[in-house]
């Protein structure tokens, strides 16, 4: 009888498994009803661990859809990180939005197969997936097709805006404060910045501000490399050259490209489209100068690092060119995720164990801060070596730690702050003209 259950239950799991094969296997491109039924599908073959919801709005009232992977669907736990991946940027680039479908179905099919690789992700991880964040200009460029689409033909939104030039500037700041030992992270947004983007970019950046993403990727196409911040030149007067713009965490945004670059089919190999990239990637400056781009925005407005991948010279290819793709890219969409679990990780407590928000970590050497999240944990990306790591809060004593990264999982340091002793003034009362408030700060971020 048991023996019977068991090859029923055997014979079960093996026809779900093909079924999941067999759907995911059909590689097509997907139009915007066709690829909310894909992403609903993989939800309903894997109900307890996906979630769908929505982050807002296209300009045509297009729900841009996030499929989210966790072994608690809905909740951030502590000491988990948030990865997302994000496709169909401009919308006539299409194998991103293709790829983080096959993924999701993948993902999916894996963890159902019971592959521990696949598992442990998903247990440890919460990953949120948005295909197509331009869904209106996929439509657009789709009308054309893979034979007729034009360079252009669909790249923006409905209203023709490149959305990828299209976030607050926050790098002229950022390269004001470097010479003027200001803020090194989470900069301010100009005025009436909501005004200043369009839907598609406002609900970006509102998903940035509710979730707090640790690393992130960007899929485009029109050439083959892993390109990473700073996009904008530090030197806006130069023209018809580049410059190399690195960031404070440069080496990581090297091994970070490098680790996609290298398990990729060939982009590793440096020569695709007619240009040459050594290993595959570049900085995005050094490749020619933008503004107002996405992966800049995260690194200066949260504490999210991302990069930009750009996956196929045809930014449209034709169907049949998906599964050679797909199997280019299966391998380094993983091993990429897996990068946000290393460097160093922890939590942070007062003096009562109870957790604190926007905690300033900071790691000597390095001028680039992260802050602890509304649960008190924070995520900190290294590479291996020894640092010594401060954090800070107003209200708190500082405390430092020294501590050695390793080349596999994240080191957890955990801070306990003590609240900083009340000033006492030793001259007896102030004066009331030493009370009056001081000058509000001069204003100098982008308008």
């Amino acid at each position: 009888m048991q023996q019977g259950r068991a090859r029923c239950q055997l014979a079960a799991l093996l026809l779900g498994l093909m079924g999941l094969l067999t759907g995911g296997s059909e590689f097509q491109h997907h139009r915007y009803e066709d690829m909310v039924g894909a992403l609903f599908a993989v939800h309903s073959e894997c109900p307890y661990i996906t979630r769908i919801y929505s982050i807002g709005r296209s300009v045509e009232g297009r729900h841009l859809y996030v499929l989210e992977f966790s072994d608690n669907p809905g909740i951030h736990e502590a000491l988990e990180p948030e990865f997302k991946y994000v496709g169909n940027m401009h919308g006539n680039e299409v194998l991103g939005r293709e790829l983080l479908i096959r993924f999701s179905q993948f993902l999916c099919e894996e963890y159902r197969a019971g592959n521990h690789r696949i598992m442990r992700l998903i247990h440890d991880t919460r990953i949120h997936i948005l295909p197509s964040m331009n869904p209106d200009g996929y439509e657009v460029a789709a009308r054309q097709g893979p034979e007729f689409n034009g360079y252009l033909v669909g790249r923006g939104n409905f209203r023709e805006i490149d959305l990828n030039r299209n976030f607050p500037d926050l790098n002229a700041l950022m390269y004001y404060y470097e010479k003027t030992k200001g803020r090194n992270h989470h900069l301010p947004l100009p005025d009436n910045w909501e005004q200043q983007v369009e839907p598609e970019t406002l609900a970006i950046i509102k998903w940035m501000q509710n979730y707090n993403f640790v690393l992130s990727a960007n899929l485009h196409g029109g050439a083959v490399v892993a390109n990473y911040p700073f996009d904008k030149s530090r030197d806006p007067r130069i023209r018809g050259r580049t410059t190399y713009s690195a960031t404070a965490d440069d080496k990581i945004f090297r091994k970070l490209a490098r680790t996609y670059s290298y398990a990729h089919g060939w982009m590793h190999k440096g020569w695709n489209c007619g240009d040459f990239f050594d290993e595959g990637i570049t900085n995005g400056a050094s490749w020619y100068s933008l503004s107002k781009g996405m992966q800049d925005f995260n690194y200066l407005y949260t504490n999210c690092f991302e990069i930009t991948l750009e996956l196929s010279c045809d930014k449209f290819p034709p169907a049949a060119a998906l599964p050679r793709e797909w199997l280019a890219n299966r391998e380094a969409l993983v091993s990429y995720l897996e990068e946000v679990h290393h460097g160093i990780k922890g939590m942070v407590y007062d003096e009562n164990n109870n957790p604190i928000t926007n905690v300033e970590i900071s790691v000597a050497g390095v001028n680039h801060d992260v802050t602890s999240g509304v649960d008190g944990d924070y995520f900190r990306l290294l590479l291996p070596g020894t640092y010594k790591v401060t954090a800070s809060a107003s209200g708190y004593i500082p405390s430092t730690s020294t501590v050695t990264v390793g080349p596999a999982e994240a080191t957890q340091l955990n801070f306990y702050l003590k609240r900083a002793p009340k000033q006492q003034n030793l001259k007896g009362k102030l004066h009331k003209k030493n009370l009056s408030s001081p000058k509000a700060p001069l204003k100098l971020g982008p308008r």
